[in-house]
C-alpha cells in the first residue's frame, strides 16, 4: 500500500495549486516545457491534490515518475522521498548525478 493507492478513484477531480507556482502566470503557462519546476515544486510542497492533477497532467504515477528523473535540483530530503514512494534509484536521478559530478569537479 502506497499513498498513492486512491489515485484511480479521484482521476480528474483536481487542479495544481497555484500557490506552488505563484511567480508564473497561469493563463500563459506552458504546463509540458515546464514539467520540471512543476514537479521539483510538488515534491518540495505539494499537497496530495497536486500529485494527482500533476499525475493526471502527466501520464499518471509513471509518468510523473520519469519526470523526477529529469528534475535537476532536489534536497536531499525530496531526494529520499522521490527514491521511497516511486521505486527509485538516486543514480536514476539527475540531481543526484549532478550532485556527484559537482563534488568530483571541485575535489580534483
Amino acid at each position: 500500500m502506497t499513498i498513492f493507492d486512491e489515485y484511480d478513484s479521484h482521476k480528474g477531480e483536481y487542479a495544481i495549486s497555484p500557490s506552488l507556482l505563484w511567480e508564473y502566470d497561469l493563463s500563459h503557462f506552458d504546463w509540458w516545457n515546464s514539467r520540471k519546476v512543476v514537479v521539483q515544486r510538488i515534491l518540495e510542497r505539494g499537497w496530495l491534490k497536486d500529485f494527482f492533477a500533476a499525475f493526471d497532467l502527466y501520464g499518471g504515477i509513471s509518468g510523473f515518475r520519469e519526470i523526477i528523473k529529469e528534475v535537476p535540483r532536489l534536497s536531499p530530503r525530496e531526494m529520499n522521498f522521490a527514491c521511497a514512494v516511486f521505486d527509485l534509484k538516486k543514480e536514476e536521478l539527475t540531481c543526484y548525478t549532478r550532485k556527484l559530478y559537482r563534488k568530483k569537479l571541485f575535489n580534483s
